[in-house]
């Protein structure tokens, strides 16, 4: 007798779009090679649940009847960038490369809770054995920290019923599986469901979920798009696997600001926080040297001292190389137009090479300047002072123009011993020697004086 064939369906892992067949590029997302097969669902096999009765409350009764106090993860700056700890019903995302840490300071994160409440640990990708060796060698062994090395999220459930934790830790997603859906474990249908129930259980009994998400190769979370907007709150875990240190960036936070970071040194210990970024990446700075400029980083609250260098040599290619690590490589072509067409300086024959110091990868439009200084000084051969701090958009007219956190980023130069400030202000310090920067050509008096 002829076997009844499955039904399937083709999904696009970026944005959810459904296709009859296999198409090399989504259509809706503009993704390519992101179309796969999934078993499409038939509808019997899923169950259907009787609602209950729920009243809604006015907006002035909820601060009573919500507890909204913070729980602390045991990590300063970890709990500053998510706003001040945990939430009771918070579900978090942490994407990261692989290696680069999540499981380590995850558990960190775990034995800390367990100092005072249940903590329910989900390894989906090792055994419970290698969980025990990891903890003994972070020294987080705690018998209030449980382990389950399981991908059947229905016995992940039952566990959670059983035991009732303050906090899940879930490593990771990508690796559970429903039986309820044949689709196989990692693919959209099932890391939609198992996120959804996870936050559903969440929100429902109180308890915080730390979620591990893997990344593609692009740097994206993998999955749907849907799983970041379930969630709560998106970390990122960044860091060059060259230096020890690693960044956690909130780039979501429904209980904070976003853009808020922490970083982290990593030790045969664990993961060891580092209070004053900023020493930490500018500790290492060469005096009197040129093509190095400080250059106050941020995107939240924080701000953090960076050391911009550029160096500018003769090229011997018919075409003159541009290359940048921490800084878009485009961005670096853009200001060097600019300054070949405002300074008129000859770079054409010239290749140019850009470093943040540490890894640190900065996007914001405020390093333009300090960019297009650190080259100049190169290009002159003429240092920029250690204690001078440089930040700054510029236009294509070569305008400079002001930019976000300027009293925050001139206080943080302060507080690090900065006595000079380059950048478009009209912030007035006594002790501080600011020049207010409007136009790209003024840099040239800088570099003479």
């Amino acid at each position: 007798m002829k076997k009844n064939k499955l039904k399937t369906t083709y999904v696009c892992n970026e944005c959810g779009a459904t296709f009859p067949t296999w198409v090399g590029r989504c259509s809706v997302c503009g993704s390519y090679n992101s179309v796969v097969e999934e078993i499409l669902q038939e509808k019997s096999t899923f169950k259907t649940y009787s609602t209950k009765e729920i009243s809604p409350k006015p907006i002035t009764d909820l601060k009573v009847s919500i507890n909204t106090e913070r729980e602390k993860t045991g990590f300063k700056s970890l709990d500053n960038a998510l706003g001040g700890g945990l939430v009771s019903g918070q579900v978090v995302l942490v994407s990261g490369e692989p290696g680069i840490g999540k499981s380590t300071l995850l558990l960190q994160v775990a034995s800390n809770f367990a100092k005072k409440s249940k903590v329910l640990y989900i390894s989906a990708e090792e055994s419970a054995y290698q969980v025990y060796l990891r903890a003994e060698r972070l020294d987080s062994l705690n018998e209030n920290l449980y382990v389950l090395a399981d991908t059947n999220f229905e016995n992940i459930l039952s566990a959670v019923e059983n035991l009732n934790p303050k906090l899940i830790v879930l490593d990771s997603i990508q690796t559970v599986y429903s039986q309820s859906l044949e689709s196989p474990a990692g693919s959209v249908s099932q890391v939609k469901y198992v996120s959804g129930k996870i936050t559903e259980i969440s929100k429902e009994k109180g308890i915080i979920s730390l979620i591990v998400g893997q990344i593609t190769k692009e740097g994206s979370i993998a999955g749907p798009k849907v799983l970041e907007h379930l969630v709560d709150t998106v970390a990122q875990f960044e860091g060059e696997r060259g230096y020890a240190y690693r960044i956690l960036k909130i780039l979501k936070n429904r209980f904070g600001s976003s853009g808020e970071i922490a970083v982290f040194n990593m030790t045969d210990k664990g993961m060891e926080e580092v209070l004053d970024p900023s020493a930490f990446f500018i500790s290492e700075k060469p005096d009197n040297q040129p093509g190095s400029v400080i250059f106050p980083f941020t995107e939240g609250a924080k701000p953090i001292l960076v050391e911009v260098q550029a160096l500018v040599s003769k090229t011997f290619y018919p075409v003159p190389q541009r290359r940048s690590q921490g800084i878009d490589i485009n961005k670096i072509s853009i200001i060097t137009a600019i300054m070949e067409n405002q300074l008129k300086i000859n770079l054409k024959d010239k290749d140019i090479f850009v470093n943040v110091v540490g890894g640190m990868r900065v996007d914001e439009p405020a390093v333009d300047l300090a960019v297009a200084l650190a080259i100049l000084s190169s290009y002159k051969n003429v240092p920029i002072p250690s204690d001078t701090a440089v930040f700054g958009e510029i236009g294509l007219t070569g305008e400079v123009r002001s930019v976000h956190f300027e009293d925050i980023r001139i206080k943080e130069c302060k507080n690090k011993g900065i006595k000079r400030i380059i950048a478009p202000t009209k912030h007035k310090d006594s002790t501080l020697e600011i020049k207010d920067i409007r136009k790209l050509n003024q840099i040239f008096s800088l570099i003479n004086q």
